[in-house]
């Protein structure tokens, strides 16, 4: 039985969804005698799949904190669970002030849920909103506090973080032909791991920043690219290693700052950030986050295009809604879903070869996409698995270029410098 938080990553862990099978095991079943094979595995069916996703005209990867959890530090941060921010808040809040706020709410059980409560407090907020009594006073302290604990507890990112799956899916997807469109990343995560792992090897991103010392914010800079000028040559060349990243959720380094927004963790500005709460739905549709949004739906509707989701559990509505419509309306979207909540762990712990069982997830979203894979729809490909055992399942379309061995011999150089001194 796969320890979903413990265990390293591994394709072997992953199962994908055969219509008239069921949920097939990565590697192939193999006999009492020795390199006899009794089954044949799904490797070969997934890695099909992943590789017209790859070679499609238009690619897209979504995440979510999924994703987050296949970082690790050796010491300090972890990722963060909603757990881990409903303590955060309440240590910096401190025990009896939490308590005040939380029994606030008595006729609606909040049961540890950092995003009820943060919802509740934004409604009564509202109800509430030239009041300047004591209880309002209050909760417009904690909700401040609650932001700042939430924003420092996901900044967990440094350069000692091991960010194996984030690299590893940027650089397979970053060697993608450069003829075809540079591959867009969407994240729902506040945190660096996708900005951390590309500057580790040397990958560009292009995510509506300029290039500036003070990086500003303008929804123009999606529509740069970054080219080598060869005065031998007539056109310029597209260079290799850039990509597309868009935060849908807003960053711990974005701060609005007399009407802009810069790239910064300093303590002045705004924090732009879409907290955990119900109406993260309305702010969605606010300026920057509705420029991410709109590029999701817009590229949702090209065709040709392949559509990636890992460590995104579909729990937000209005990114949930337009993929669903997508697969709909466009006839030429490939989904890939990877995620470890299909299946019960009860079901796969026997170690069955194949495991026929009905998704153990109760979100409407990913059932409606397993009843259209299960119905015979081949755009679909549903896999139980994590981010990074899928990281470890992806193709390479190339080897590895002369610039990635050269980035990694000169990082083996630094390593050794600062062990020995």
């Amino acid at each position: 039985m796969p320890n979903w938080v413990t265990d390293p990553a591994d394709p072997k862990l992953l199962r994908l969804y055969l219509p008239d099978e069921g949920w097939k095991a990565y590697a192939d079943k193999l006999g009492e005698t020795e390199n006899r094979i009794e089954a044949i595995g799904s490797k070969r069916a997934l890695e099909s799949a992943l590789l017209n996703a790859l070679n499609s005209t238009n690619l897209i990867l979504l995440t979510g904190s999924g994703s987050s959890f296949a970082a690790k530090n050796e010491f300090g941060k972890t990722p963060a669970s909603m757990s881990d921010l409903w303590m955060a808040v309440r240590v910096r809040a401190g025990d009896e002030t939490f308590a005040r706020v939380c029994g606030m709410f008595p006729s609606s059980p909040i049961n540890e849920n950092i995003e009820k409560l943060l919802t509740l407090c934004k409604l009564y907020l509202e109800l509430n909103e030239t009041a300047e009594d004591a209880q309002t006073t209050l909760v417009r302290s904690f909700v401040k506090d609650a932001e700042l604990a939430i924003l420092d507890r996901v900044d967990f990112v440094g350069t000692k973080t091991t960010l194996d799956a984030h690299a590893g899916f940027i650089q397979k997807i970053g060697r993608r032909g450069l003829r075809k469109p540079r591959a867009r990343f969407f994240t729902t995560n506040y945190d660096l791991c996708f900005e951390e792992a590309a500057r580790r090897h040397r990958f560009t991103i292009i995510d509506g920043f300029s290039h500036a010392l003070e990086q500003v914010y303008d929804r123009s800079h999606f529509d740069y690219d970054i080219v080598r000028r060869d005065a031998a040559k007539d056109a310029p060349d597209y260079i290799e290693n850039v990509f597309h990243l868009y935060k849908l959720h807003g960053s711990i380094d974005w701060r609005r700052i007399n009407g802009e927004i810069v790239r910064s963790k300093g303590p002045v500005g705004d924090p732009i950030l879409i907290y955990p709460r119900s109406s993260k739905y309305q702010e969605a549709f606010e300026a920057p986050y509705l420029d991410m949004i709109s590029a999701l739906q817009a590229a949702l509707r090209e065709p040709d295009t392949a559509l990636i989701v890992s460590g995104f559990g579909f729990n937000d509505d209005h990114l949930s809604r337009p993929i669903l419509a997508a697969v709909e309306a466009n006839m030429s979207l490939r989904l890939v879903i990877c995620d470890p909540a299909f299946l019960a762990s009860a079901d796969i712990g026997g170690g069955d070869h194949i495991v026929a069982a009905a998704p153990s997830t109760t979100n409407p979203f990913m059932k409606a996409f397993y009843k259209l894979a299960a119905g015979g729809d081949a755009r679909i490909h549903l896999v139980n698995g994590r981010f990074a055992d899928l990281a470890t399942a992806l193709p390479d379309l190339v080897g590895e270029t002369d610039r990635e061995r050269h980035v990694a011999r000169m990082r083996a150089i630094r390593d050794d410098e600062e062990r020995l001194g």
